[in-house]
């Protein structure tokens, strides 16, 4: 089986190539013309598409075809004081170009929407929020003309004092959708609240695909045994045009075992590995460490002596 790994939004290797520069609202508030606060966002957002373009070009040299891009691309994107600025169309070109090299280059895009996008909220507002952001993304790959197979991957969000009532509101809210935003969800297991088969039985329910973190699950798991449920997490992708994805961090230490290490402990995901040879089929990882593009080719370069594996290239192995 072939399995290919990416790594999320920036890297520690290009300098100064950050995606994702802003400006807070009191110093945007601060401008006092309108024009020149159109201005300074319209050069932001250029300044984060040329680096996100740069960041595919690190990609293409090193075989990295996985990658996730800033939430952040647009500066202050969905807040209300860009309302007057028509962003979608002043940097559609950049976008549309960006788009083209990541389909003439065979790029998996995702992105991944803030905490705060909580779909099974019981607040209104927030729920409204929640979907404005959504389509925010939706905008974005709209316009770089990716079809439904570029992903945004949320979280079932909060329990606010009853689990099962969360998930029936998820449920009912995510069912009241419009099918353009459905088409790109798929959904994540947390470290916290809802385990591996929570989401799964979600997914199953709503026929989503199903992102097994398995950081997440060594945090947040009722007992349950992962290896049981691979099947079935890696089956809710059936229907997709590409093959599962995982999601994968180490433990920074004992103490703060939430927060995500530097690097990927080579043995841990070994062994988590392991663990699927019986599946036989392939699949994608998104690295989520600290050092992003360095913890992907540390691990890669941590399993080289793996008798089992064989490196077709630079990011992706078989097994």
């Amino acid at each position: 089986m072939k399995i290919r790994f990416g790594y999320v939004a920036m890297s520690m290797i290009l300098e100064d190539c950050s995606p994702s520069k802003t400006i807070t609202v009191a110093n945007l508030s601060k401008i006092d013309e309108e024009a020149a606060r159109v201005n300074k966002l319209t050069s932001l957002a250029n300044i984060n598409l040329t680096n996100t373009q740069r960041l595919l070009y690190h990609n293409q040299v090193h075989d990295i075809k996985v990658f996730r891009i800033t939430s952040k691309l647009v500066p202050l994107g969905t807040h209300p004081i860009t309302q007057n600025w028509d962003w979608l169309n002043t940097v559609g070109d950049k976008l549309e170009l960006l788009g083209l090299y990541v389909k003439n280059n065979g790029f998996r895009i995702s992105a991944h929407p803030d905490h705060y996008t909580l779909l099974n909220s019981p607040k209104e507002e927030v729920f409204e929020k929640s979907i404005e952001d959504l389509e925010y993304h939706c905008k974005i790959f709209n316009r770089m003309g990716l079809d439904s197979s570029a992903k945004l991957v949320i979280h079932v969000g909060g329990c606010y004092g009853d689990k099962i009532s969360s998930i029936q509101r998820f449920i009912n809210n995510y069912n009241d959708l419009p099918q353009h935003l459905k088409n790109r969800i798929i959904l994540e297991n947390d470290d916290k609240i809802y385990t591996a088969r929570d989401v799964l039985n979600i997914c199953q329910h709503l026929g989503i695909p199903m992102v097994l973190d398995i950081h997440h699950h060594w945090c947040n798991n009722n007992n349950d045994d992962i290896k049981g449920y691979l099947p079935a997490i890696f089956d809710t992708w059936t229907h997709q045009t590409l093959v599962p994805k995982i999601h994968v961090s180490s433990p920074k230490d004992d103490k703060k075992f939430r927060s995500h290490a530097d690097n990927i402990d080579p043995v841990l995901f070994l062994d988590f590995l392991r663990m699927t040879k019986n599946l036989n089929k392939d699949f994608d990882v998104m690295i989520e460490a600290k050092n992003k593009d360095l913890a992907l080719f540390k691990l890669m370069n941590d399993l080289r002596n793996i008798p089992e594996l064989h490196f077709t290239n630079e990011a992706s192995i078989e097994y």
